[in-house]
C-alpha cells in the first residue's frame, strides 16, 4: 500500500509527461462529464469577471475551492467510480473553511504582489507625468522599460505562488492537513520537482496554443487534461 509523504518526494523528469498521459486516461473514463464541468466552471468564471472588483477577489478566493471539488471528481475516476458535475462543488461541502483560508491567502499575495509591482511602475510613472515628460521619448522609454521590469517581477514573485496553491486543494481535503501547512508541503512538493514540471509546462504550452486556435474550444478536453494531471502529479509525488 503507498505511503504518504507530507513533503513529498522527488519524480524522475519524464514523469512531467507521464501525468499528462494520465491526466488523459482520467479525461477518457468521462469525457462527457468532463467537458459539462468544464463548460459550468467557464461560464461561472465569466459571470464573475463581469462583476466590478468583488468578482475579482472571488475568483481568487474561490479557486481553491473550486480544484478540490475536481481534484475529489478525480479520486471517485482513480478509485472506479462515477465523476458528477455536483463534484465541482465539491469543496463547498468538505474542508470549505480550510479552502476558504487557502483562497484568502492566496488572494492576500496576490495584492501584495501587485502593491510591490505597481509601486515600481507607479514611481516612475508619476515622475514621467508630473515632470512633464510624455513628450519626451527618453522618459516614454524610461517608462515603458518600467512596466516591463513590474511585469518581470510580478511574475517572478508569483511562481512561488503557484507553487505554493499547486497542490494545496487536495492536500487539504485529502490529508485534512491546514491551510498554512497545505501551502508549505505543496511548495516543497513543487520545489522537489522543478525539472518534471518544465517537461510538462512545455509540453501543456504547445497543447495550449493548439487548444485555442479553434476559437478556444479546444480548452474543453485540455482544461480537464490540465486539471486531472495536477491530481496524477500529486498521486506521483506524495505517495511513495
Amino acid at each position: 500500500m503507498a505511503e504518504f509523504v507530507a513533503a513529498g518526494h522527488t519524480v524522475p523528469a519524464e514523469n512531467g509527461w507521464k501525468w499528462i498521459v494520465q491526466g488523459w486516461n482520467l479525461f477518457k473514463r468521462a469525457p462527457g462529464v468532463w467537458i459539462a464541468l468544464m463548460v459550468v466552471f467557464i461560464v461561472i468564471s465569466i459571470v464573475l469577471a463581469f462583476i466590478p472588483v468583488l468578482g475579482s477577489i472571488a475568483s481568487f478566493v474561490l479557486t481553491p475551492i473550486f480544484t478540490a471539488g475536481m481534484m475529489i471528481g478525480c479520486r471517485a475516476l482513480d478509485e472506479g467510480g462515477e465523476l458528477k458535475v455536483e463534484h465541482l462543488f465539491a469543496g463547498f461541502r468538505e474542508r470549505f473553511g480550510t479552502l476558504l483560508s487557502v483562497g484568502l491567502l492566496y488572494l492576500a499575495a496576490v495584492i501584495v504582489i501587485a502593491l510591490v509591482a505597481g509601486l515600481v511602475t507607479g514611481v516612475k510613472l508619476f515622475s514621467l507625468m508630473g515632470g512633464g515628460g510624455a513628450s519626451d521619448p527618453g522618459a516614454v522609454m524610461s517608462a515603458a522599460l518600467s512596466l516591463l521590469l513590474a511585469l518581470l517581477i510580478m511574475l517572478a514573485l508569483m511562481v512561488p505562488v503557484i507553487m505554493a496553491i499547486w497542490f494545496a486543494p487536495a492536500l487539504v481535503v485529502f490529508h485534512e492537513q491546514g491551510a498554512i501547512e497545505a501551502l508549505k508541503q505543496s511548495f516543497a512538493g513543487c520545489l522537489k520537482n522543478i525539472v518534471p514540471f518544465l517537461v510538462q509546462g512545455v509540453i501543456l504550452l504547445v497543447a495550449s496554443i493548439v487548444a485555442s486556435i479553434p476559437l478556444g474550444l479546444g480548452w474543453l478536453v485540455l482544461g480537464p487534461v490540465l486539471v486531472a494531471s495536477i491530481y496524477t502529479a500529486y498521486r506521483d509525488i506524495y505517495f511513495s
